[in-house]
C-alpha cells in the first residue's frame, strides 16, 4: 500500500460542496492500494504512520507520534498515488488495485487505524472529493509498505 501523509491543523473533505469528514490536528492520509497489496499490509501500514514520530516535542524536534499527542486522522482514497509518468505526457494507473479491491483495502486500513484508537473521519470511496488542509510545518512524507 501506499500512502501520502500531511502533518495538519485541520483538514476536511466535501462532497457535491457537503463536508463528508474533517479532522483538526493530526493526519491527513491520502492512501492508495496497489494491485499486489493485500489486507496485511494495512495492518502494517496502519501501525507504522500510528507511530512514526512526526509531532514536536517541548523541545521543538520531531519526536512525538499521532498517538503521543492525540490527533486524528482524515483517511483519503486516491489511486493516483500509483501513477506512473515514465512514458509520455499522461499518468498511467495500471500498478492501482482494481476499484473493487481498492474500496476492501480501504475500508480495511479505517478499520486498522480506527482499531489503534485513532480517532479517523474518513472521505467517500471513489468520490468527486475536493479537500481542504492546512499543512504543518509543513511536514509531508510519503511512506510504501
Amino acid at each position: 500500500m501506499r500512502a501520502l501523509i500531511q502533518r495538519v491543523t485541520d483538514a476536511s473533505v466535501r462532497v457535491d460542496g457537503a463536508v463528508i469528514g474533517e479532522i483538526g490536528k493530526g493526519l491527513l492520509i491520502l492512501i492508495c492500494a496497489m494491485e499486489c497489496d493485500v489486507p496485511e499490509k494495512s495492518k502494517t501500514l496502519a501501525a507504522k504512520i500510528s507511530k512514526l514520530r512526526i509531532f514536536t516535542d517541548e523541545a521543538g524536534k520531531m519526536n512525538k507520534s499521532l498517538v503521543d499527542v492525540g490527533g486524528a486522522a482524515l483517511i483519503v482514497s486516491q489511486f493516483t498515488l500509483a501513477a506512473d509518468t515514465s512514458r509520455g505526457n499522461r499518468p498511467g494507473f495500471s500498478t492501482a488495485a482494481k476499484p473493487d479491491v481498492g474500496r476492501v483495502l480501504y475500508e480495511q486500513f479505517i478499520t486498522d487505524m480506527s482499531g489503534l484508537g485513532i480517532p479517523t473521519a474518513t472521505a467517500s470511496f471513489g468520490a468527486d472529493m475536493a479537500v481542504s488542509l492546512t499543512n504543518d510545518g509543513p511536514v509531508t512524507i510519503w511512506m510504501d509498505v
